[in-house]
């Protein structure tokens, strides 16, 4: 079996070291904040080239707790992609606003500066664009857009640890940047986590205080917050994958070069990454009309694909208020696309039998 995505072996790679910090922060007395929480936070703003990091529960909280810094509510519009994890969705949903589903452009898997000013009315506030599968979105042109409108950008970047944008890492294009630590991420823990980046003191200094029940002094509480902290344990495992995460980060790109060069020519929809990005593939995504017949094929031969995702959000239950929005993008993806394996572990005699599987089924 070739795994979608290898966790033990990750964890395997770094046995010693990861021991060696749980054991650390274990033994520190600190299970609440402390040391390996500011280490690491430390750290990862100075890996995304930016000022300020705070820790966070997850990426979903990340996210919620940007806008609701940035005092985003009812009556609100925030522009989010129509094709994505529905955390970019339910965020929006969270303090009360509207998500505004903007489509990519056909071939692409993020959203651009052009279609989101279609989208744009008197009630935008915030523009949420997702670097979806580990391909940034053009910073520089929606951020341009942003400031010209007067809207705050928070980016979801999820899925782009160590992505650049004309060689300026992910972390500070926007007003805040959103990070989800979940297992499978490029820079994944060993549970849930999240943080979110910055350049400006006062959004990391509300951000920190509302997941912090609202308080910046223990005991006293300036506003409602909640209970949304990074886990010392966890911040002590990130600051050791943070360490290997630009090798790992390399790895995949080896592995989705391969995939591109071998994959030419097949009546497959290959993924695009313009020439000012540096993608980190946190995703290979490819896309077919046998989608469906593909992925048995795979199965057959043992080897694991994964669907992101079979139902685009507006389609979900949980946005039954979305019915009769046409999407013909995200449906069509929906439809379609299928995650080949991919990570930093994954052999290249792996790869090349993914390759082989593919080809074969296409020649029947």
């Amino acid at each position: 079996m070739i795994p979608f995505l290898d966790l033990k072996a990750a964890y395997d790679a770094l046995g010693a070291e990861l021991d060696e910090a749980v054991l650390r922060a274990a033994r520190s007395g600190w299970y609440v904040g402390g040391p390996e929480v500011e280490r690491f936070e430390q750290a990862f703003a100075r890996y995304t080239q930016s000022q300020y990091c705070v820790g966070v529960g997850n990426g979903l909280d990340a996210l919620t707790l940007a806008l609701r810094a940035l005092e985003v509510g009812e009556g609100d519009e925030v522009i989010v992609p129509s094709n994505t994890f529905i955390a970019t969705w339910l965020a929006v949903s969270a303090v009360g606003a509207t998500p505004i589903p903007v489509e990519p452009s056909f071939g692409s898997s993020v959203i651009d500066a052009e279609a989101i000013a279609e989208k744009l009315s008197p009630r935008t506030k915030v523009i949420m664009p997702v670097h979806l599968h580990g391909i940034p979105a053009d910073m520089h042109a929606i951020c341009a857009l942003a400031r010209k409108h007067g809207l705050f950008v928070v980016e979801d970047a999820a899925q782009a640890h160590g992505a650049e944008v004309r060689q300026q890492r992910i972390g500070a294009h926007g007003d805040v940047v959103a990070w989800s630590f979940y297992p499978g991420k490029n820079l994944g823990a060993l549970g849930d986590g999240g943080a979110v980046t910055t350049n400006d003191a006062e959004l990391a200094k509300r951000i920190r205080r509302l997941g912090n029940y609202g308080s910046s002094v223990k005991y006293y509480n300036e506003v409602l917050g909640v209970n949304s902290r990074l886990d010392p344990i966890q911040a002590a495992v990130l600051s050791v994958k943070l360490t290997h995460l630009d090798e790992w980060n390399q790895r995949r790109r080896q592995i989705a070069q391969h995939y591109m060069h071998a994959l030419s020519g097949l009546p497959l929809r290959l993924p695009q990454a313009p020439d000012w990005a540096t993608p980190v593939w946190h995703l290979f995504v490819v896309a077919t009309e046998q989608r469906d017949a593909l992925q048995s094929a795979l199965q057959a031969q043992g080897i694991q694909t994964l669907i992101h995702y079979p139902v685009p959000p507006h389609q979900q239950q949980a946005y039954s208020n979305s019915v009769g929005m046409h999407l013909p993008q995200a449906e069509n993806d929906a439809r379609q696309v299928l995650s080949l394996p991919i990570g930093p572990q994954l052999a290249q005699s792996d790869v090349e039998r993914v390759v082989d599987a593919i080809h074969r089924f296409y020649k029947g």
